[in-house]
């Protein structure tokens, strides 16, 4: 999986080289770790990732929105570099999605952008902490009652909740997989993901999610958001326009709703400069910072 670092283009060498802070914040007695870019004391963004993922899938597009903003990607508990839970939610995680935008730097209220699981975070924090939010933006999350087993399974992944351990880096970067999968993908981008994606323990390479966290559920279906929300749509993303429909309907009337071209279910790996310049739009267009 390893690639020529001069085949990456100049903006991507350029996101990655960008100065960044690392920080944690307690919540419920665990240790949330996360990534801040831009100035201190600024309006800001959230970047919240999707299931088995973890902060850094946001690190080449971070930088790219964080002129004149605070930006923070983090690592919900199970994933990343943050501790663990004995049970996994959305109200917890929304807990720690709001204590690190108030630790990282963030002014006054920030918006949330979610993809896929973390959208499904977002929009929960959108009906329980709405009036403390400038907005929430998600990229094409499934908005319905579903437990991740239950998706997992509609996307053809394994639910098994054994660790599993490989004996080299390189071994592990062989198996590095999306779920859903996609043929599209900027090498560059999987390339910088896979690699942080694992972390060496006594007995080899493992990926850096909690497995046990298949499995819980992630009630959004009857949720009403309480601040103004966007929903960006992958062309070839898992929202079907049927179930688009019923979810404008649950956004509210003034929900914006679009269409990400040509995109799969991870955006910010096939399509990352649609992804910024669809960001950028909506912030100028909510008259944000």
């Amino acid at each position: 999986m390893s690639i020529d670092s001069d085949s990456a283009p100049k903006w991507f060498v350029e996101a990655l080289a960008a100065p960044v802070e690392t920080g944690h914040v307690t919540v419920d007695g665990l240790t949330i770790a996360y990534r801040a870019w831009g100035e201190d004391g600024r309006p800001g963004i959230v970047l919240v990732h999707g299931g088995m993922a973890h902060s850094r899938w946001w690190d080449h597009i971070a930088p790219q929105l964080a002129d004149g903003r605070r930006v923070v990607a983090l690592d919900l508990s199970g994933h990343g570099d943050s501790d663990h839970r004995d049970n996994y939610g959305l109200e917890p995680w929304t807990r720690e999605v709001l204590a690190v935008a108030a630790a990282a730097g963030i002014a006054g209220p920030p918006v949330l952008v979610g993809h896929s699981m973390g959208g499904i975070v977002s929009f929960a924090a959108s009906r329980l902490y709405g009036e403390s939010l400038a907005g929430v933006v998600i990229l094409d999350s499934p908005i319905r009652d579903m437990t991740l087993e239950e998706e997992m399974r509609a996307q053809g992944a394994s639910t098994r909740t054994e660790k599993t351990t490989y004996s080299t880096a390189e071994e592990a970067l062989a198996r590095f997989r999306l779920v859903p999968p996609q043929e599209n993908a900027e090498p560059f981008v999987i390339d910088h993901i896979a690699r942080q994606s694992m972390r060496q323990g006594p007995d080899g390479w493992y990926w850096k999610f909690d497995v046990l966290r298949v499995g819980r559920e992630r009630r959004s279906e009857n949720f009403v958001p309480k601040c103004r929300v966007a929903y960006f749509r992958s062309e070839h993303g898992v929202v079907t326009l049927e179930l688009l429909a019923r979810m404008r309907e649950q956004f509210g009337p003034h929900a914006l709703v679009a269409e990400l071209p040509a995109a799969g279910h991870h955006p910010m790996i096939d399509r990352p400069l649609v992804v910024v310049a669809a960001l950028r739009t909506l912030l100028v267009a909510w008259g944000l910072p």
